[in-house]
C-alpha cells in the first residue's frame, strides 16, 4: 500500500515574548523547527517591555503545531497562528 505524505500548509505565527527570559528558548525552537520557516520578523517593542516575532512557515500540521505547542510552554511566551486551507 503506498504511503501518503503530509500535505504541506503556509503558517503564520504571532509570537509575543513578555519574559526576557525566554528568548534564548524561542530562539533555540526557532532554530530546531528553521528547515519549515520561510521567513521572520522580529521588533523589540521597549515602550511596552515585550518583544514581537513574526514567523512565515511551510510545513505540516504536524511539524507546526509541534513548534507552536512548545513556544506556548514557556513562559511569558504567547503565540497565535493561523494556517492556510490548502
Amino acid at each position: 500500500m503506498e504511503k501518503k505524505t503530509a500535505e504541506k500548509r503556509i503558517g503564520v505565527t504571532a509570537i509575543l515574548i513578555e519574559d526576557k527570559e525566554s528568548v534564548p528558548k524561542v530562539n533555540a525552537i526557532l532554530s530546531e523547527y528553521g528547515e519549515i520557516i520561510v521567513g521572520r520578523m522580529g521588533i523589540p517593542y521597549k515602550e511596552k517591555n515585550v518583544n514581537v516575532i513574526s514567523i512565515v512557515m511551510d510545513g505540516t500540521t504536524d511539524e507546526i503545531g509541534a513548534m507552536a505547542g512548545k513556544l506556548g510552554n514557556l513562559p511569558g511566551v504567547m503565540i497565535k497562528t493561523v494556517l492556510s486551507k490548502k
